[in-house]
């Protein structure tokens, strides 16, 4: 007796296997798309939200294929909770649907609102079939709410036309699903036919694969322009930055110019007066990136028309000032710039809300200001220049607010003190060794570079 219960039993989970194998294989195949897709973004590091959704889409349907099996069911008979589980990750696979299809632009204006509801309501099913119990109820508003849903969406993508070639695949494998599922849904489910629904789920998960892929692969053509576009700006603004300071008997200049991205707001120029003379400019645009380096090569120019002024400071800064106002999109720029004259000995200096020049002299660090307003703020803006003797050994240091700005991994700020302390420490060292010390405190402070970094040093040998 017991070999013939034993007999029948085998029996039964053999015709329960033959069932359920194309559900297990399709639910293995859904799952490997779902790992494959998201090791695909992490292979690339970077988060692509159609793909990801896609991936927990196809992985919670593939599960649910599993747990919906008849060979799971007869090794936990009678089990509460796996009831529950089963009818509950049922009520969670619309939700990365409708959270792709609104990422793929399917659900836009009012159609954010309505998958947010929708989400909301399952997630509210989940919790209620946990609380109550796998009710018929909750199946059957569930399956009402997802035949909507998808003919909603069908219907937003019926009025794109057929040029969107997205939207034309996407209709295809949505009006696969939905017939699929309503034959479950109806027919199927009075006569107990075999599911089909599964199948019409792997036409839509090819499609939405499909668009994932070529949107991806579009945008990482799209990305890879916009890179050599970038490359582009930046050795343009490369040609732009005068190169290394002519040789001089007075005057020894360094400079570092460490842009944050491809192209920067920051700026630097020499304006060369003769033989025993030389101006410095240092600049500073606000924002980041392309917008502010498109104003730095006008500031490039102004600076430029400013050559025949060089000797005076505070003219240059008007001068560049009423070239600018009016025509920098409401950004701003500070400045700095100093004129200095080896036969007379002396220096003047003007700036535009620019941080301080510093001045190395006899081991000693002192601060030179004389602040004006930012350059391109108003017409109407006034600049005067300090003026100081130089001294053989001076060393002077023109640098923009990245350097004193840079933050560590506890958000405290380099500061001046603390670039007064690092230019103290340059006693003994040519000018290039100098600003590379100087960049290099910056850059170990910094947890990441959130600015861009600029630094011109001067040394003057006082040559008779």
């Amino acid at each position: 007796m017991v070999l013939i219960d034993t007999q029948l039993t085998a029996s039964e989970v053999l015709r329960a296997f033959h069932h359920d194998e194309p559900y297990l294989m399709l639910g293995a195949a859904f799952s490997t798309v779902a790992i494959v897709s998201i090791g695909y973004c992490v292979l690339r590091r970077r988060f692509d939200a159609l793909v990801i959704w896609m991936a927990i889409f196809a992985y919670l349907y593939g599960q649910r294929l599993w747990l919906d099996s008849a060979l799971l069911g007869m090794s936990l008979p009678n089990s509460p909770f796996f009831d529950r589980l089963r009818m509950g990750s049922t009520f969670l696979i619309p939700i990365p649907g409708f959270i792709f299809f609104q990422v793929a632009g399917f659900m836009r204006g009012r159609g954010k609102a309505i998958t947010a509801v929708l989400c909301t309501f399952f997630l509210f099913l989940v919790g209620a079939t946990f609380a109550f119990g796998p009710l018929k109820q909750f199946q059957w508003i569930n399956n009402g709410i997802v035949v909507l849903g998808m003919v909603f969406i069908l219907v937003r993508s019926l009025r794109r036309g057929p040029a969107d070639r997205d939207f034309v695949v996407i209709r295809r494998g949505i009006l696969c699903f939905v017939a699929l599922a309503l034959w479950d849904n109806t027919i199927a489910a009075y006569r107990m036919q075999t599911r089909v629904e599964p199948y019409g789920f792997a036409v839509l998960l090819a499609c939405l694969g499909y668009v994932a892929a070529r949107r991806s692969l579009e945008r990482d053509v799209e990305l890879g322009e916009i890179h050599k576009e970038l490359e582009l700006a930046r050795r343009i603004q490369l040609s732009i930055l005068p190169g290394a300071f002519p040789p001089s008997a007075d005057f020894v200049v360094a400079a570092r110019y460490v842009p944050m991205t491809a192209v920067a707001g920051d700026l630097y120029d020499f304006l060369l007066t003769g033989d025993r003379q030389a101006g410095l400019l240092i600049a500073d645009v606000s924002g980041h990136g392309v917008p502010a380096a498109l104003i730095a090569s006008m500031v490039k120019m102004a600076a430029t028309s400013q050559r025949a002024n060089a000797a005076h400071p505070a003219q240059v800064l008007a001068g560049m000032n009423a070239a600018l106002c009016g025509n920098t999109q409401g950004q701003f720029v500070t400045a700095a710039y100093v004129h200095l004259d080896a036969q007379t000995r002396e220096l003047r200096y003007a700036a535009a809300g620019h941080p301080a020049m510093l001045l190395l002299r006899a081991g000693a660090v002192t601060e030179v200001a004389e602040n004006g307003l930012l350059l391109a703020v108003s017409e109407l803006a006034d600049y005067s220049e300090k003026t100081l003797p130089l001294e053989p050994g001076d060393r002077l240091l023109l640098y923009t607010d990245g350097l004193v700005e840079a933050r560590n991994v506890d958000g405290k700020l380099l500061g001046e003190e603390a670039l007064i302390g690092a230019l103290h420490g340059t006693v003994g060292l040519t000018p290039d060794e100098a600003a590379d010390r100087l960049v290099a405190a910056a850059q170990q402070w910094a947890a990441v570079q959130d600015d861009d970094l600029t630094v011109l040093v001067c040394d003057f040998a006082g040559a008779q």
